[in-house]
């Protein structure tokens, strides 16, 4: 089985900068899909980045200040996030997509971005 342990909320500035971090275990190779998706209260759970071998993919609202990267030694995907907006206070999940009916998520980090 897979387990996937998010790290690395908080509470931030706008304009501050966080850095979270997703530790897998089990079964994690480099070409299946993770990424780290995102919900506000009242709001439904968005795509924020992806990554896989050679490829990252960001939503609109996040290009230009968030950064996902993986380490597979570590089993380990992270998200850098810079000059962080009120908008982006939700809380944060990994997710890895193994194949269908085979994906996992994390239990989330809360990210909070207030003044």
């Amino acid at each position: 089985q897979v387990q996937l342990v998010e790290s690395g909320g908080g509470f931030v500035q706008p304009g501050g900068s966080l850095r979270l971090s997703c530790a897998g275990s089990g079964s994690i190779f480099s070409f299946y899909t993770m990424g780290w998706y995102r919900q506000a209260p009242g709001k439904q759970r968005e795509l924020v980045a992806t990554i896989t071998s050679g490829t990252t993919n960001y939503a609109d609202s996040v290009k230009g200040r968030f950064t996902i990267s993986r380490d597979n030694a570590k089993n380990t995907v992270y998200l850098q996030m810079d000059s962080l907006k009120p908008e982006d206070t939700a809380v944060y999940y990994c997710h890895l997509n193994r194949g269908y009916r085979d994906t996992y998520w994390g239990q989330g980090t809360q990210v909070t971005v207030s003044s």
